[in-house]
């Protein structure tokens, strides 16, 4: 069919990958920072302005990286606003990233529709910091005018393809983007306006949601730009997960996703019910601790870093001696327990080790995202095998444990930037619909990311008693949580 170009707009920086549309091969491939200037104290700014963005695409796409692309495919970080007035223009720099500022806005919202069971069974999701509905919430009341001003409402993403389409009148964006808004429903596909509304005080433009296979417009130069997506669901179709497969993230924080054809309702709110870039749905579960935990047992050891707190974790065995940590550092989301504080357990004076304690940091993250693993196989979802993510996947204390205490295969594919990769054949789908190649209900079949595959084996039963102690401790300090 031809060549194509996915761009990823994360929050530190550009990539585009340049991609055959017919195979997925990367043929060549760009990168920019943001010029972001971090706040006082250090970490990322909540507020950024979106010609950064463009800024720093330039930059990537320097060199005639672009040249003979014929489509292209746009991902971009989630969580983020950017409200423009009648004219088009931005009334205040873009609200981005998962922005603690609108904690107090989360609780008001949750108050006001009547409870989290409300808005799960509107949207599918529970008002969370960060979330689009809360910074509009947030905006209204700290900065009325600017609210006042705001008419229209896109995202990360939704701005960019506007932007390289030339800002037409039209403005679209994409089921996956738009289920992240906490205004939007994967479960019905429409939005609630009385949302929105309620947030920010009045009624404003929301983008048109077109389909997966759909284009978003044509450039004068006549280069097609496909929907476009949010950065996870352009990193779960770059992965190429489908039905029975779940992906499990290692950030500071962690997060569970598995494909699922219907939208899920949770009252708890530990289910953030997403679309897909592909049409179907992509349930979410959330911890707060997961790589936090090991550093700051790294730091309580006074080892310089991960790689030798797995080297030193590698020297006790499973079940860490019986040592049990809870891993709760920063509260916890699943089991909804904000409050809460890790607990360890088990200590004898055999069990006071380093390397017993070391070991049980990681099976004590690595329980908790199994946890919330228990969350989407408790609604019905197929978990037959895991895709292992972050920098943390690669360390060997991780591998060692992680099959048995999920209880099926685990995959850890080679490091790419699966969101970019994921534009891409978003792009190509787009392009192959347009020349009649493609039917829009079927992506393209692009080559599988290389990966390593670990399987339980012979650790499966010691890998399940290691959790049943992790789950009694569980439900001795937490009856009921989960």
């Amino acid at each position: 069919m031809g060549i194509v170009a996915g761009l990823d707009s994360s929050p530190d920086f550009t990539r585009i990958v340049v991609c055959d549309s017919d195979t997925g091969a990367v043929l060549r491939q760009g990168y920019a920072p943001h010029p972001l200037e971090s706040p006082e104290g250090g970490g990322r700014p909540a507020d950024v302005d979106p010609q950064v963005w463009l800024l720093s695409l330039g930059e990537a796409a320097g060199g005639g990286l672009l040249e003979g692309v014929q489509a292209i495919g746009v991902s971009a970080q989630a969580n983020s606003v950017v409200p423009l007035d009648t004219q088009g223009n931005t009334v205040r720099p873009a609200m981005v990233g998962g922005d603690k500022r609108s904690q107090v806005a989360a609780a008001d919202l949750i108050d006001a529709l009547g409870g989290r069971e409300a808005w799960a069974q509107a949207v599918g999701s529970v008002p969370q910091t960060g979330q689009p509905v809360t910074k509009l919430r947030w905006l209204a009341r700290t900065e009325p005018e600017a609210a006042a001003r705001t008419a229209v409402l896109l995202q990360a993403h939704d701005w960019l393809v506007w932007q390289l389409l030339g800002r037409p009148a039209r403005r679209s964006t994409d089921r996956g983007g738009a289920s992240g808004t906490g205004y939007w429903s994967a479960a019905t596909g429409g939005y609630r306006p009385d949302l929105v509304e309620l947030a920010l005080g009045h009624q404003a433009m929301l983008p048109e949601v077109i389909g997966p296979a759909d284009a978003a417009g044509t450039t004068p130069e006549g280069l097609l730009i496909s929907a476009g997506t949010g950065e996870t669901q352009a990193a779960a179709f770059g992965l190429g997960i489908g039905l029975g497969d779940a992906v499990v993230s290692l950030g500071a924080s962690g997060s569970v996703m598995a494909v699922h054809p219907e939208a899920l309702v949770d009252q708890y709110g530990m289910i953030t019910s997403l679309a897909d870039a592909t049409g179907m749905h992509l349930p979410v579960v959330t911890t707060l601790n997961a790589v936090r935990a090991l550093r700051g047992t790294a730091e309580l050891l006074g080892v310089p870093d991960l790689e030798s707190l797995s080297e030193l974790a590698m020297k006790s065995t499973p079940g860490s001696h019986g040592l049990v940590l809870l891993p709760y550092l920063e509260g916890e989301r699943t089991p909804n327990l904000p409050h809460t504080a890790g607990t360890l357990a088990g200590l004898r004076r055999e069990s006071m080790r380093p390397e017993h304690l070391a070991r049980a940091a990681f099976e004590g993250m690595l329980c908790g995202l199994a946890d919330a693993l228990d969350v989407l196989r408790g609604r019905g979802v197929d978990v037959r095998r895991v895709f292992l993510l972050g920098a943390a996947a690669e360390l060997p204390a991780v591998q060692a444990a992680a099959p048995a205490l999920f209880g099926t295969q685990v995959v850890v594919p080679q490091p790419a930037d699966y969101a970019a990769i994921g534009s891409a054949r978003q792009a190509a789908w787009a392009l192959g619909v347009s020349q009649g190649t493609l039917d829009p209900r079927t992506p393209p079949v692009w080559q599988g990311a290389v990966a390593q595959v670990l399987e339980p084996g012979e650790e499966l039963a010691v890998g399940q008693a290691v959790r049943q102690q992790y789950v009694s401790v569980r439900e001795q300090t937490h009856p009921g949580a989960l």
